[in-house]
């Protein structure tokens, strides 16, 4: 018997699989998920695999509806278990409505504490990042009256650890070509802005800065992050545009998403930091005025389904 001597067999390893839940069922969501699911750069990177309600439900077009926040629910749920089982890699989430979700009894405000509470995880944080700016927020869809009481220093400090911990995997990506941002070469400067006009202005006009903010800073810096403030607001957002920071920890849902969608909309990508799943997710709403209409831009979908892709890359790593 002759003998075949082989060459030695490379192992190319599987594109990810990443889940795109459809979200809720009555908005954008499933025309944005189709099309990202069948967009050449997304299937350059992945294997995607849309996540829907069954076929046999109807959803009316821009119809707010406890039955759809409660079919998009499922839909998250099964596509989480999924993840946590290696069935698929990371999740890319189309948008749901937080009113849907109320009407439906659940008690979550959206994906973030919803995949907190699936996975068990913690602390975890919403990231919006686009080559033109990254932000953290400290705290999210709460009342703007209610934000100095969550404000607090053990919170923030959470905060800017764990952005401290997983913001450099979104560098390294950069830093390998995956954007163009001048950010790129950096190890992660962290900014954190006021919560108050001027920062406070020495307790003039409030003592958040002082009082929680300032001592949380000072905190993570005895433990090694590279982190500053707090800067005024107005400001420190043009400063992270430019170069000087990697990423501004915004106090507020509005302080950080206004700056972030109007240098970045429709490509920035929301990152949930803090889960042991990867879960990227779009910039925008359900937007019921347009849905059904065949004129939603897929843009901000496309690009977290590829970043998931990379993601996944750099963990495999």
């Amino acid at each position: 018997m002759r003998l075949l001597r082989l060459g030695r067999v490379r192992h190319v390893p599987l594109k990810p699989r990443v889940a795109i839940t459809a979200g809720d069922p009555a908005g954008i969501g499933p025309e944005v998920a189709r099309r990202a699911a069948v967009d050449p750069s997304v299937l350059e990177l992945c294997d995607p695999l849309i996540y829907a309600p069954d076929t046999d439900r109807d959803f009316a077009s821009g119809a707010l509806s406890g039955e759809a926040g409660r079919a998009a629910y499922d839909v998250i749920v099964r596509a989480t278990s999924d993840a946590q089982r290696g069935i698929v890699d990371a999740l890319a989430t189309a948008p749901i409505n937080k009113e849907a979700f109320r009407l439906a009894g659940l008690p979550w405000s959206g994906h973030t504490d919803l995949l907190a509470h699936l996975t068990g995880a913690p602390h975890v944080a919403m990231l919006f990042h686009a080559d033109a700016l990254s932000v953290v927020l400290a705290t999210v869809h709460i009342r703007l009256a209610d934000v100095p009481r969550a404000l607090t220093q053990p919170s923030l400090e959470g905060t800017i650890e764990l952005t401290a911990r997983e913001m450099p995997k979104l560098l390294a990506l950069s830093a390998r070509g995956a954007t163009s941002s001048p950010r790129a070469a950096s190890a992660g400067r962290i900014a954190v802005a006021g919560l108050n006009p001027h920062a406070g202005e020495h307790g003039l006009f409030g003592d958040e800065e002082t009082r929680v903010i300032a001592p949380a800073i000072a905190a993570c810096r005895a433990r090694g992050v590279d982190v500053s403030g707090p800067y005024p607001a107005d400001t420190i957002f043009v400063r992270a545009s430019r170069g000087e920071f990697d990423v501004v920890v915004a106090c507020y849902h509005d302080q950080g998403l206004i700056p972030v969608k109007l240098l970045a909309f429709g490509e920035a990508v929301n990152v949930t930091l803090g889960l042991p799943i990867i879960r990227t997710s779009v910039d925008h709403g359900t937007a019921f005025d347009i849905a059904g209409k065949g004129v939603a831009d897929a843009g901000s979908l496309i690009a977290a389904v590829k970043l998931a892709a990379r993601l996944v890359k750099e963990r495999r790593r």
